[in-house]
């Protein structure tokens, strides 16, 4: 590597949620320090500036989802892919993030020099030219699913379809669907989304599942927080309603794991007010899993319910036997006619971005190592990652590490140090190792948490899944904990 590039602080690999957190708390806690993003693809915002299918938005309020030190104004809880988007921006334009970031830089290998403290990069461009970067920390912020593709199941006579076969991470603008019978293969929080938006111009969607999912309505606008913001200074409203909300949502997971038979029956319940008492709920939204095994699917203002009441949107719960010219038959012998085939199925996992990492001469094999409080790995220095919640909004944890990396910087600059890393203690090499996350088993973590760091049988080496704990584990007292080490 040429010895004129200039050696950052700090590299963040991602310009979404994550990566935009990271550069403002530097910008606000750490102001003196270097920094770049190398973001791969050629704007801001990630999962965001990806999925363009209609009715794409959060499926956590925006009161958490929002960073903690910008207040989330709009009137929608559960805002659409486009308003987060224009959110991400303005963070990015009031703490003049765009500068420090380089678009069309993938990422694809980073070496740990030891005797100079610090990461080699390389990226590649759009025309696979080598950029090379140097810096003291490097944070992984590139999210957790493959860019490239998504899941695709095999679809016995998928071939024979005479339509247009849709895979939602890559929804073609110029797509008609208007007047058109659609039938959304699965069942998540891409297809609730997807079914009510295409129901309103569609002939009919047939949305068609292996199994049901929980599916819970909640009001697209906060009216609590709407009074709040009339008559509180806009910051103090915006905690109070972030406050209430994180409870809540740790509450709720709490109850789902002490009393999951009472969760069930009251998501149950709401469903039936919401379709009646003649619709077989037990079929189409009873999951054979307990609540928060895998994640809730919420919809703002029953959407999903009311485009099911209509007429427009059905549900068919089955098992394909395949694919035929005219649409889907199951395996009941039920025809299932489409114009256009959409395959919701899900994302396909992507450790670190597919990123080589090196130790030296020697290649990382994260598997084999433990997580450090789920966003560092045993063993190896100056690295941090994000990898948000599964049972509460992704930036709950964002915020969280950002904040760490600047106390590190900070923790750093005290002591004359430059590197830190975790270290297993005597003995603990040979502890029980649980996977990277528990208690929560969707499709597409059982695909891929293989690659993941493990878990080991107590902290620090846990992965909590609470951010209420989290927040009072990663503050100051960490840096003196004597796992992490610094030098």
């Amino acid at each position: 590597m040429p010895d004129t590039v200039p050696l950052l602080d700090l590299l963040i690999v991602g310009a979404g949620i994550s990566g935009i957190s990271a550069a403002c708390h530097l910008h606000r806690q750490c102001p003196g320090k270097s920094y770049q993003i190398l973001e791969a693809r050629d704007a801001i915002g990630g999962t965001w500036d990806l999925f363009r299918y209609p009715g794409i938005r959060s499926d956590s309020d925006m009161h958490t989802f929002g960073f903690a030190f910008k207040p989330w104004s709009d009137p929608k809880a559960l805002a659409d892919g486009p308003a987060i988007k224009a959110y991400l921006q303005e963070a990015v334009d009031e703490y003049g993030v765009a500068q420090h970031i380089r678009f069309g830089q993938k990422v694809t290998q980073a070496r740990w020099q030891d005797d100079e403290s610090q990461w080699q990069v390389l990226a590649e461009d759009r025309e696979g030219r080598p950029h090379h970067y140097r810096t003291r920390v490097l944070f992984l912020c590139s999210g957790y699913y493959n860019y490239e593709h998504g899941f695709n199941p095999e679809l016995p006579g998928i071939g024979d379809f005479q339509g247009p076969v849709i895979h939602p991470q890559f929804w073609p603008e110029d797509l008609d669907f208007a007047d058109r019978r659609l039938a959304v293969i699965g069942s998540g929080a891409t297809a609730v989304t997807l079914v009510p938006a295409l129901a309103e111009r569609a002939a009919q969607v047939s949305m068609i599942q292996r199994s049901p999912s929980y599916v819970v309505s909640r009001p697209g606008v906060d009216r609590l927080a709407q009074l709040l913001n009339r008559l509180l200074p806009e910051r103090l409203a915006y905690r109070l309603i972030r406050a209430r909300n994180i409870w809540f949502q740790n509450a709720i997971y709490r109850r789902s794991r002490s009393r999951p038979d009472k969760l069930r029956q009251y998501l149950l319940r709401l469903n039936r007010k919401e379709l009646g008492d003649d619709y077989p709920v037990e079929r189409d939204f009873a999951p054979s899993y307990n609540p928060w095994d895998q994640r809730l699917c919420l919809v703002p203002d029953a959407d999903l319910f009311k485009a099911i009441k209509s007429g427009k949107a059905r549900v068919v719960t089955g098992l394909i036997d395949r694919i035929t010219a005219q649409g889907v038959l199951m395996q009941s012998g039920e025809l299932v006619e489409a114009d256009i085939l959409i395959t919701a199925t899900g994302l396909e996992l992507k450790l670190f971005g597919g990123v080589a990492f090196y130790l030296g001469d020697e290649k990382i094999d994260f598997s084999r190592r433990f997580s450090f409080h789920g966003m560092m790995v045993s063993g190896v220095p100056n690295l941090v990652w994000t990898f948000g919640y599964i049972n509460a909004s992704w930036t709950l944890r964002a915020d969280l590490n950002s904040r760490f990396v600047c106390e590190m910087f900070q923790h750093l600059d005290r002591t004359g140090t430059t590197r830190f890393q975790p270290c297993l203690g005597k003995g603990e090499e040979s502890m029980a190792a649980e996977p990277w996350v528990t208690d929560f088993n969707p499709g597409y973590m059982k695909r891929g948490l293989h690659l993941f760091p493990q878990q080991g049988d107590h902290l620090p080496w846990r992965n909590t899944q609470n951010y209420l704990l989290d927040r009072k584990l990663l503050g100051k007292g960490l840096l003196d904990d004597g796992v992490l080490q610094f030098s």
